[in-house]
């Protein structure tokens, strides 16, 4: 009964949390007047994803006096590149660069390309969107804004899926939405934990290059983590701005989402297993299921299992509506009760699982998070080996 208490009251805390964030949101807005300073837009593409063109084109329609978008590929035959192309034709290249650079720094090929990308950017302001985000209007006056703050090192948003059609990508969709977004609102609003999210993150190229820049980075699997611990290790503060970005759930099959579901977990594993662990006792559902049956099913049983169910989808359900104006999760969320127990099972299963496959390839992870080739020695890392799941869509 215990975790079925501990974590419906969670639920309840990450309900008025998101409250205490909506009123932030309500309250912020930019400066009239002030000065924009110039920003380069990374954005990273491999391959053609679902709404890319939609995706890439919003980030060249912002609101923002002087900023430049570039688009980084790896290999001058992928797909993407006449759209990029014709993105860059349509903007100018004074708005849009697309950089083809084949950089092999490390293993983590997400930073590869920003580092080739890195190369092209005119700005000292650096904002990294991932290729599946879609950015409104507003974006970069709100994530620029607080690094008028010379105390500030990074700042992130928060981010929402979208675009989920399948069942398992609403099941992908709830567990960003009703799980992670919910999780990081907590975890700002109490100051229990610091993270950084890679997904959409502005900094200075001076901070990125105090701390061994993009090259530093280019072997770890969570690389936007290990970015924002070496840049609060500094002394620098961390912002969050009360702003929330989309992304679009690209996932072809069953097991693509499960491999992400895993690879969610095992991220998370590798940044702080122990509060990842100590999760598994605010999931009250998955134990108010066991509480049932192993009184049979009684009275007493169901009615907490009713009871539980109800609290997660209530507070949940006001979360999704309220918080993030999410119709897509309203509509799905009558999976939330099997995402939940599926939940448990790729919790458990980060702490164990030994398989690592990046684009054909395996790889080990190090106790310090580092992605190593399986054909190389391991005895050089200087971390004991584990391995995770890389998610598709990196």
């Amino acid at each position: 009964m215990i975790p079925v208490i501990v974590g419906s009251v969670y639920g309840v805390i990450c309900l008025l949390c998101v409250v205490r964030y909506r009123s932030q949101k309500a309250r912020s807005s930019p400066t009239p007047g002030r000065e924009w300073p110039p920003v380069t837009i990374l954005k990273p593409v491999h391959g053609l994803e679902k709404d890319l063109d939609k995706n890439l084109r919003s980030a060249c329609l912002q609101d923002y006096p002087t900023y430049q978008v570039v688009f980084a590929v790896q290999d001058e035959k992928d797909p993407a590149i006449p759209l990029l192309k014709n993105l860059e034709l349509e903007f100018g290249p004074q708005r849009v660069s697309v950089a083809i650079e084949h950089r092999q720094v490390g293993t983590n090929g997400k930073i590869n390309n920003l580092i080739g990308g890195l190369m092209h950017a005119r700005h000292e302001i650096l904002v990294i969107s991932d290729s599946d985000v879609y950015l409104r209007p507003d974006y970069l006056k709100a994530i620029v804004a607080p690094l008028a703050d010379p105390d500030v090192g990074f700042v992130c948003t928060y981010f929402m899926a979208t675009a989920a059609e399948s069942w398992f990508e609403k099941m992908e969709l709830l567990t960003m939405n009703a799980g992670f977004f919910p999780d990081t609102v907590f975890a700002h609003v109490t100051g229990t934990a610091k993270f950084c999210i890679g997904s959409s993150v502005a900094l200075r190229r001076s901070t990125l290059n105090e701390i061994g820049g993009l090259e530093g980075l280019a072997d770890y699997l969570a690389e936007d983590y290990e970015m924002g611990r070496r840049i609060w290790e500094t002394s620098k503060k961390m912002a969050v701005a009360p702003y929330v970005v989309e992304t679009v759930v690209d996932l072809r099959t069953p097991s693509q989402w499960w491999n992400h579901q895993l690879y969610w977990d095992q991220n998370s594993c590798m940044v702080r297993p122990g509060a990842l662990f100590s999760t598994i006792f605010i999931r009250p559902v998955p134990f108010a299921l066991l509480f049932a049956a192993a009184r049979l099913g009684d009275p007493v049983g169901l009615s907490v299992l009713a009871g539980t169910l109800a609290l997660r989808l209530v507070t949940t359900a006001v979360i999704l509506g309220w918080g993030l104006r999410d119709r897509e999760g309203l509509r799905s969320l009558m999976l939330l009760p099997f995402r939940d127990l599926v939940a448990v099972v790729s919790l458990l299963l980060a702490f164990t699982k030994r398989t690592t496959v990046w684009r054909d390839k395996e790889f080990v992870l190090t106790r310090d998070g580092r992605m190593v080739a399986r054909e190389k020695n391991l005895c050089e890392s200087s971390s004991s080996p584990v391995t995770t799941s890389v998610s598709p869509s990196r």
